[in-house]
């Protein structure tokens, strides 16, 4: 199974005719998502930044939101809109054991959609 994002969510938002804010979506974790993914992807285009990226779901649907390659190194994000403890997949790091993942909150939302530092 795929994943689709796009570039702009308002043309998603058009296509699923919901233009409600954030307190009243259903969907807001896979908007935040998509917003955050495509902007990171808008950052690598306009730098010209050599990354692979993908998504990694398992047949149990086990899940990292995002994950990219580049020199050598994977790193995996799982994207969070609500706050709290976030169970990352254990199977993804016993799987390439020299990757790492890392949450996305809001706190941390800038850093990752400009391609910074993360702490």
């Amino acid at each position: 199974m795929r994943k689709i994002y796009f570039y702009d969510v308002g043309i998603r938002n058009s296509l699923i005719r919901n233009f409600n804010g954030p307190g009243l979506r259903t969907d807001i974790g896979a908007l935040w998502e998509n917003f955050l993914i495509a902007e990171r992807m808008k950052h690598y285009e306009h730098t010209g930044a050599l990354v692979n990226t993908f998504f990694w779901r398992t047949y149990d649907q086990q899940e990292v939101d995002f994950v990219e390659e580049a020199g050598g190194t994977l790193r995996g994000f799982e994207i969070k809109w609500k706050k709290g403890a976030h169970k990352l997949p254990r199977l993804f790091t016993d799987t390439y054991p020299q990757s790492t993942v890392q949450v996305i909150t809001r706190e941390t939302a800038l850093a990752f959609a400009s391609a910074g530092e993360l702490k």
